[in-house]
């Protein structure tokens, strides 16, 4: 239990929640939850992608901001963005200026497009299996899987970047393709 954080309600949650607010509501709401659909999808894999070498809740913090810059991110409409579009979410102070990250997200968005099936039937192709039993600790969630390599290096093929099996596998995390709340958090008695 000591990876499980009990809140003054008596509630458990997984550790890393912590007390943010916001960061409790993601944990409880969206995380590991089952998320489909090309865009919805497309976000939160270039959300985890902005992430990188930042902590969650920086970008959580931003989403909204992330949202609004991004059109939604509706993957046809950021597929035609061009260096106008680069400049002005460079000069966004709403979201992470970065200009690869920023560029690498558009990019992806045009190989988004040309994925036959869309990106969620793709996606989700690359889940693994329920695992036998849910873990028990914070040292037994793996930073990748041979799915997350195997989608990665699927996605890097196609042109996506900023999508290693560490990103990828945060990713799956995410949008529920994998399940790594611990044993005696609350989400797991929900579901």
């Amino acid at each position: 239990m000591t990876d499980l954080l009990l809140d003054d309600d008596g509630i458990a949650r997984c550790w890393w929640c912590g007390e943010d607010p916001l960061y409790r509501a993601y944990h409880d709401d969206d995380w590991g939850r089952e998320l489909r659909g090309d865009d919805a999808l497309f976000e939160l894999l270039s959300l985890e992608g902005f992430q990188a070498g930042l902590s969650w809740l920086t970008i959580l913090r931003k989403r909204e901001a992330f949202r609004a810059a991004f059109d939604g991110f509706a993957i046809e409409r950021v597929a035609s963005y061009g260096e106008p579009d680069v400049q002005r979410l460079l000069g966004d102070a709403g979201i992470v200026r970065h200009r690869g990250k920023i560029e690498a997200t558009i990019g992806n968005a045009a190989a988004a497009l040309e994925i036959d099936g869309g990106l969620s039937d793709f996606v989700w192709s690359f889940a693994p299996p329920d695992r036998a039993r849910r873990l028990a600790s914070r040292a037994e969630i793996p930073a990748s899987t041979p799915e997350s390599v195997a989608l990665s290096k699927e996605l890097r093929r196609r042109g996506f970047r900023f999508v290693g099996p560490t990103i990828v596998y945060a990713f799956m995390q995410s949008a529920g393709l994998v399940d790594d709340h611990l044993e005696g958090c609350w989400v797991t008695g929900a579901r």
